[in-house]
């Protein structure tokens, strides 16, 4: 298995994807705390709408996705939901379709339609260059140690998402613009390499996953990241090894090891059951 990523291209689709592992995987830990599980997928659909737009224009592809999902970002950290008969998910759902429609309806006009609707949907692992990965460590090492430097206040805001304390944040909250900010340009830059679907996945299965063993904050974080790690590997491995597309290989993966947790979950739950009926 190691023979296999003496392959520069194979090892550089694992340097790329380990990297989106842990990094996403962290973050979805408080997409899912928040219960915006959808504003990934809406964010990623707004950078992708940018880079159909960019080609639809003539226009630099890169500039233009970062200022679609940064001006996503920034409207998406105002969404606070006071109607008990809406959910911010219903609104984020909406942005997602729309945004889907749009890039569907630009990229229709390029030459290659169909296989670039491919390439947004699921990324292209295998062909990533040196300069995206150095390019997307140096960004997510800086969002990585801005969250570990205020993680206190991170976490603690969206405690109060988990809370339904959305009242006390106010109309603007820096920590909250902070956190869309660095989930914005995370997946800008993920999505252009790993697709809307495999960045979707990195950011819900290895968090939801680590929440059925854990739960307590550090040990979720430390599970989902090793989640996220190991679907990378394992994905990339049965990709090259079965001849799939990586992105799909990869989330194929992260779903089985959710379903394996789940199984676990199940079995210890039975047994604390069993146990507690035989104390009684």
């Amino acid at each position: 298995m190691s023979d296999m990523f003496t392959q520069e291209f194979i090892f550089s689709a694992l340097k790329v994807s380990v990297i989106m592992g842990l990094l996403l995987s962290y973050l979805g830990v408080h997409v899912v705390g928040r219960g915006i599980v959808f504003v990934d997928l809406a964010l990623g659909q707004i950078s992708m709408l940018g880079v159909a737009v960019a080609t639809y224009v003539g226009q630099e592809e890169t500039l233009i996705s970062i200022a679609f999902t940064m001006v996503g970002a920034f409207l998406l950290s105002f969404l606070k939901i006071k109607d008990k008969r809406l959910k911010q998910e219903a609104i984020i759902g909406i942005v997602y379709a729309v945004a889907s429609a749009a890039t569907v309806l630009f990229i229709s006009k390029s030459p290659h339609g169909e296989s670039d609707i491919s390439e947004v949907l699921f990324g292209s692992l295998f062909t990533v260059t040196t300069s995206q990965i150095i390019t997307m460590g140096s960004v997510f090492g800086l969002i990585g140690v801005t969250h570990v430097v205020f993680r206190k206040k991170f976490f603690e805001l969206t405690e109060k998402f988990e809370n339904h304390e959305v009242a006390d944040i106010g109309v603007f909250n820096l920590w909250n613009f902070l956190f869309y900010l660095s989930i914005g340009l995370a997946i800008v830059l993920a999505v252009r390499v790993g697709g809307v679907i495999p960045v979707f996945s990195y950011l819900i299965i290895p968090p939801v996953s680590a929440i059925l063993l854990a739960r307590k904050t550090s040990a979720v974080v430390a599970i989902a990241m090793t989640v996220g790690v190991l679907g990378s590997f394992f994905g990339l491995y049965f990709s090259v090894h079965f001849d799939f597309p990586a992105g799909s290989s990869v989330v194929a993966i992260l779903g089985v090891i959710f379903c394996l947790l789940a199984v676990i979950r199940a079995v210890k739950g039975q047994r604390v059951t069993i146990s507690g009926k035989e104390e009684n």
